[in-house]
């Protein structure tokens, strides 16, 4: 499987890493990762407000991405926003499966947007570009497929399904689940996010889920 990206869509800012984790073992949850996620949630509800969401350069840099493809409604955040904002409304994160929530949890610790996709069932390759329309895109808890417009910045395979709808929604096509072994992640960035945030995001992803989950990591991209 190779893992490209449009020049269009690095010009924006965006910046990148790719990371395949093979022979994981995925359960509905993990005890001890559980009283790991919980003091760092209590951690970061300390110093966590609306007033922080809405001003912090990070978050803010998704928002700008949006805004550059020509998409200013506030009706669809960010993956990070909203699951600080989730963590600020409701005090906590919910429980998927703990694949999931570790890299729910990365992305919450380090504001960066994180997604992971189910290698078995990725046709082909993946490219990262611009949407012409024609795209197949099923979200996540959706029973339709949904049509998206031109120009927006979407990860793709060969089968012309999206996989990722900018940092918004995941498909449902590739979706983790509790038998899920290999997995490809995507750790995003924006212009605000320097190389060795994403690089720390990186290794810290790695080290939890080889923990908790096992496996074997290799990094594919990093733009």
């Amino acid at each position: 499987m190779e893992f490209r990206i449009n020049e269009e869509v690095l010009e924006l800012g965006i910046k990148i890493i790719a990371i395949i984790i093979k022979d994981m073992k995925n359960t509905p949850e993990n005890e001890d990762f559980n009283r790991y996620k919980l003091d760092t949630l209590r951690e970061l509800r300390q110093n966590l407000s609306q007033t922080y969401i809405e001003n912090d350069k990070v978050l803010n840099g998704f928002w700008e991405l949006h805004e550059k493809v020509g998409k200013t409604s506030k009706q669809e955040p960010p993956s990070s926003v909203s699951l600080l904002t989730t963590l600020l409304t409701t005090e906590g994160l919910p429980n998927i499966n703990l694949i999931v929530d570790i890299y729910n949890l990365v992305s919450i610790k380090t504001k960066l947007s994180i997604g992971a996709h189910d290698i078995s069932k990725i046709t082909g390759n993946i490219e990262l570009r611009l949407t012409d329309g024609t795209e197949q895109f099923l979200p996540i808890g959706y029973s339709d497929i949904k049509k998206l417009d031109k120009g927006e910045y979407a990860y793709i395979d060969d089968n012309n399904d999206i996989l990722c709808r900018m940092d918004i929604k995941q498909s449902d096509k590739t979706k983790v689940t509790e038998g899920t072994i290999d997995c490809l992640y995507i750790i995003q960035g924006n212009e605000y996010t320097n190389v060795e945030s994403i690089e720390e995001t990186a290794k810290h992803l790695m080290n939890l889920t080889a923990k908790y989950c096992g496996g074997t990591a290799e990094i594919i991209y990093e733009s």
